[in-house]
């Protein structure tokens, strides 16, 4: 595979990625407005229903893009590309989205997957709000790092310019 090829198929794959990520925390972000009207049981029932698709939906997609954005900056550092640092940025942004994701998230939503819907915890809301402020962090990482993306990516030459 020539360079060429292999930093438009990096571009690309982070573009993707990075786009359907960001997509699905807005969405999730705005969802769980919307849910914060609903009672407990309701609230309940939609997270457990949500959750049996959505986290090795997104743990598919973070992967390769993760893996892809590490490559470009990889990439642009070899070539001296003026792409560097916003591709730097970006993947010292998912970073921290990561950590948000296994410190406060995950581990809300594997509770929650016990949880009784009938019979929900006493601390039911509580959890709810930390989970979403906690969501509201990763989702501005992520819409960051995608902005970083595109300044690295779009409109921006891959190698670096002679000065004659």
């Amino acid at each position: 595979m020539t360079n060429a090829l292999l930093v438009k198929i990096t571009r690309y794959v982070c573009l993707l990625g990075g786009g359907v990520l960001t997509g699905g925390a807005l969405t999730t972000f705005v969802l769980e407005l919307a849910l914060r009207r609903l009672g407990a049981v309701a609230y309940i029932q939609v997270r457990q229903a949500e959750h049996d698709y959505f986290p090795w939906f997104i743990g598919v997609v973070f992967v390769p893009t993760f893996i892809a954005v590490v490559v470009l900056v990889l990439l642009a550092r070899r070539a001296g590309s003026p792409a560097l640092r916003p591709a730097v940025a970006a993947r010292v942004l998912l970073v921290p989205a990561l950590v948000v994701t296994f410190v406060v998230n995950a581990p809300i939503n594997l509770d929650q997957f016990d949880w009784n819907a009938q019979a929900p915890p006493a601390d039911w809301a509580g959890v709810r709000d930390r989970w979403q402020i906690a969501h509201a962090v990763r989702t501005a990482f992520c819409v960051i790092a995608l902005g970083c993306l595109g300044v690295a990516i779009i409109d921006r030459p891959f190698e670096r310019t002679a000065v004659t």
